[in-house]
């Protein structure tokens, strides 16, 4: 059962951040700093993998200690997503391309390696009482939530269509 809950939970993330990153492929140049609710698409995207990111690790000391952003410690500049205050950075398509493409070999890792044990203690995240096991779901569905925002701008603003993977 374990096997298989692994597999199916792989298979889910990567198809949401496939979507993800179609949506980021495919974003015109000029629509990349519009609105999308009350942030930019930039912004958005960003959000939706970051929290992927946070959600996919055991607690956010680890989280910012990851080579990855180490390397890009001035696009993460404060952490400001990690605060209540309104984002004021923007962020270039090509970090966050990167940013998604890390994000995703790290969901097949951290899903990987996994055990019955892991995925029945309680998420080390603060603000999500939840187990690690719930914590994936929760976590595919909130890039689910954010990539269908993003396909809607794109087919409303651009006439992109996004295929659903």
């Amino acid at each position: 059962m374990l096997a298989l809950f692994k597999d199916l939970t792989i298979s889910q993330y990567k198809a949401a951040l496939l979507t993800l990153g179609n949506c980021i492929d495919e974003c015109p140049e000029d629509l990349w700093f519009g609105k999308i609710a009350n942030h930019s698409f930039n912004v958005s995207a960003f959000h939706a993998i970051f929290f992927a990111d946070v959600y996919l690790g055991k607690s956010l000391e680890e989280l910012k200690a990851q080579d990855f952003h180490n390397r890009y410690a001035a696009d993460f500049d404060g952490y400001e997503e990690l605060s209540n205050d309104p984002p004021v950075n923007i962020y270039r398509k090509a970090f966050v391309k990167e940013y998604l493409d890390f994000c995703h070999s790290k969901a097949v890792f951290v899903v990987a390696n996994e055990t019955a044990e892991s995925l029945k203690r309680q998420s080390a995240i603060p603000w999500q009482k939840l187990t690690r096991a719930e914590l994936h779901v929760y976590n595919i569905r909130h890039i689910q939530h954010h990539a269908a925002q993003l396909v809607l701008r794109l087919r409303l603003d651009s006439d992109v269509d996004i295929d659903w993977l």
